[in-house]
């Protein structure tokens, strides 16, 4: 199964150019993919964008509740099942995994070492996030290059061997001026934390308004290299 995605795969590449990178692509997937083309939403400005522009497609919504996000994120996440109508699915870590490493660890153990936070990512986001994928051909995501130096060089459309599954960043060459105009034209919920300086908006603990000045990921783990500043989600070789 896995060889014969990776030939649909690089089909899609020979065609990407000569469709649309949000709508009409999408479409595309859905048609193509029915019922195994999933969207992962964290209810930011690009993700609530993606859910606006799948709203009408075969297309299934999910996301990681990590146990530690901001009451903002949940008040966004009942405000958008409202606005969209549309199912959104919640995966969660797995509560023996999480007992265990913060009796070992301590709750905020994540400000040790890039180890144990990766090691907390690992628990609350990337174990969920595989259970999530199972059985879809197609990851869609609201990454941009603009938030992270991680992201500069990422294809559009690309192969995830990590999780074995064809990965589409729809929104991935957007500015931050042309997401801000979709989201009022539109007048879609949105995190009002996007407000106050939050730029990239995960767990409470990991996450603070950017300053003036700072790049657009510094809010996210500060007290780290900005090099290392991936919770294992999205991993690039």
């Amino acid at each position: 199964m896995e060889n014969n995605l990776k030939k649909e795969f690089e089909k899609l590449l020979e065609e990407v150019s000569d469709h649309a990178v949000n709508t009409e692509f999408l479409q595309l997937l859905a048609e193509r993919f029915p019922g195994e083309v999933i969207f992962s939403t964290s209810f930011s400005y690009e993700d609530q964008i993606i859910t606006h522009l799948i709203k009408n497609l075969d297309i299934d919504i999910f996301t990681l509740d990590t146990g530690r996000l901001f009451e903002q994120t949940y008040e966004t996440w009942t405000a958008s099942r409202a606005f969209f109508k549309k199912n959104i699915k919640a995966y969660y870590p797995d509560t023996e995994e999480i007992r265990e490493f913060v009796s070992q660890n301590g709750p905020d153990s994540f400000y040790q070492s890039v180890e144990q936070r990766k090691a907390c990512c690992t628990i609350r986001k990337v174990h969920p996030l595989k259970k999530a994928l199972q059985g879809y051909k197609v990851w869609i995501t609201g990454l941009r290059s603009e938030h992270s130096v991680n992201r500069q060089n990422m294809p559009q459309l690309e192969w995830d061997e990590d999780n074995r599954i064809i990965k589409f960043h729809p929104l991935l060459h957007w500015t931050s001026d042309q997401v801000l105009e979709y989201v009022q034209t539109n007048h879609l919920p949105y995190n009002h934390l996007h407000k106050k300086g939050f730029v990239s908006i995960g767990c409470e603990p990991c996450t603070r308004a950017v300053k003036e000045g700072e790049d657009f990921r510094a809010g996210r783990w500060w007290w780290e290299d900005a090099s290392k500043k991936e919770c294992g989600l999205h991993i690039h070789k």
